[in-house]
Formats: C-alpha cells, sequence, structure tokens
C-alpha cells in the first residue's frame, strides 16, 4: 500500500516533516492524520496540509490540582505551504469518539496517516470502531448543512465537494459501519456528475461554479444530506457499554503506564 506521504508533493513532505518533528517534541502523538481535501481525495495545487492529531498527555499533568489536557492549534506557512495543525489529548477524543465525532472518528479510523505511535494506534483503531453507532449521523448530517450554508454564501466546486463527502461518509458509515473519507470511494453515496466539480476544483482552491451550475448542484447537495437517514444502518442506535468499557480500561491501563 503506497506510504500516506505519496499524497504530498516533495517540496510538501520536506516542510511537513520539519514541521511535524518539532510539534512531536511537544506532544507524544498517537495519530497525525492529513485530513481535509488531501483525505477526500481532491487536492488541488493551493491546498492547505490539514493535520489533524491526537496526543497522549503525562498523566501526572491530568491528574493535579490544575488538570490540563493540553489541546493546541496552530497555523503557519513555511515556504509557501500553509500548515493547519491541530491536536486533542486521547481522554477528549474518545469522548468524542463515543458520541460519532466524526472529526475524531476520522483521526483514529482514517487511511493518511503521516506518523504516530503505529503500536498505540494499532490497539485504539478495533476499539474506536466498536464505538461507531448511529449517532454519528448527527454529525456528519449537521456538518454537511453547515457546509451547505457556506456554499450558499459563496457557491464554489470545494464548497460543494466538502458537501458531498460528508454526507456520503455518513451514509457509508450507517451503510457499512466504517469510515471512510475518499469521495472516489463512495461512489454509491454520491450524485451523479462529481467528476465536473471534481474538475474544477483541482485546477484551484476557490474555483467557482457557474450561477445555472451551482442552482443545479444545490439541488443535489439538499438531496444528498436528505438521504443521511440512520434508520436502515446497521449500526446500534449507541455504542454497547461493553465497548464503552473496553474503551475506559484500555484509556486507563495506558494512564497508569505513563504516569
Amino acid at each position: 500500500m503506497p506510504s500516506a506521504w505519496d499524497v504530498l508533493t516533495a517540496h510538501q513532505q520536506t516542510v511537513a516533516r520539519e514541521f511535524l518533528d518539532a510539534r512531536s517534541r511537544e506532544r507524544a502523538h498517537v495519530v497525525i492524520y492529513l485530513s481535509g481535501a488531501h483525505a477526500y481525495g481532491f487536492p488541488s495545487p493551493d491546498s492547505d496540509l490539514d493535520l489533524k492529531c491526537v496526543h497522549v498527555a503525562p498523566t501526572h499533568d491530568l491528574v493535579g490540582l490544575e488538570p490540563h489536557e493540553g489541546g493546541r492549534e496552530l497555523t503557519e506557512i513555511v515556504d509557501g505551504v500553509e500548515l493547519d495543525y491541530t491536536s486533542n489529548e486521547l481522554g477528549l477524543a474518545l469522548r468524542g469518539a463515543i458520541k460519532g465525532n466524526g472529526n475524531f472518528l476520522e483521526r483514529f479510523l482514517g487511511e493518511l496517516v503521516l506518523g504516530g505511535d503505529a503500536p498505540l494506534l494499532d490497539e485504539a483503531r478495533p476499539i474506536v470502531t466498536r464505538l461507531l453507532s448511529r449517532r454519528v449521523a448527527h454529525h456528519y448530517r449537521g456538518f454537511a448543512r453547515s457546509q451547505l450554508r457556506a456554499f450558499d454564501e459563496s457557491p464554489t466546486a470545494k464548497r460543494a465537494l466538502y458537501v458531498v463527502r460528508t454526507a456520503a461518509t455518513g451514509r457509508h458509515a450507517l451503510a457499512h459501519g466504517e469510515i471512510v473519507t475518499d469521495v472516489a470511494r463512495l461512489g454509491p453515496f454520491v450524485p451523479p456528475g462529481v467528476d465536473e466539480l471534481l474538475t474544477i476544483k483541482r485546477t484551484g482552491e476557490k474555483s467557482p461554479l457557474p450561477a445555472a451550475m451551482a442552482a443545479q448542484w444545490r439541488a443535489r447537495l439538499v438531496e444528498t444530506i436528505a438521504a443521511l437517514d440512520p434508520a436502515s444502518s446497521i449500526l446500534a442506535e449507541e455504542p454497547a457499554p461493553e465497548a464503552i468499557a473496553a474503551a475506559d480500561a484500555w484509556l486507563r491501563e495506558l494512564r497508569r503506564s505513563r504516569w
């Protein structure tokens, strides 16, 4: 299987490696995940690097008088490459996964992993997979609707594709119990004609749609969101108590080992 690094240009790789080496000296990453247009299958030459991470804090930082989970957000432009970095502590990320937050589910279960603690991520993935439930519908539907509002403000190919990707990822999760973000692998849940959007998007981040095309696509986007219905999902309504207990036990043991 090709490396996740292969989706980046040689220059982007050089910049990202130096940037992430510095971030990894600041915190112990469980996973460094490349999200955004690269994960969705439609990067353009001016796409930023959307780096979504999960880290584990030293246990003594979490149990004192002022417990601190140490989240971090940072945006930098280095040699023409924009790096948008976010990292959240493992406990917060697991609680988000239980709630069906696709942001965290994608970090744990997504394919474009640029780094982190590979053995620890291997332990986390089956634990997080068991936490998948119909709660993901609420996250992806809400996110898709917010992207539709952004499309209404500025009808670009990028914003239309974000609606398509978000709704399709949610529908795939409900139907198959797995997280897939690449539009090319979400065919049954993607409206027809998406290739025209991809062609426009890959020429640049802010490529606008002609008015007639924007109107046609808005109708398709509304239909795509409406199809995100958990009623026929293979997933349970919410995570099983046993799955939550397993995640809790794993996290507690990890905390003990990292005092």
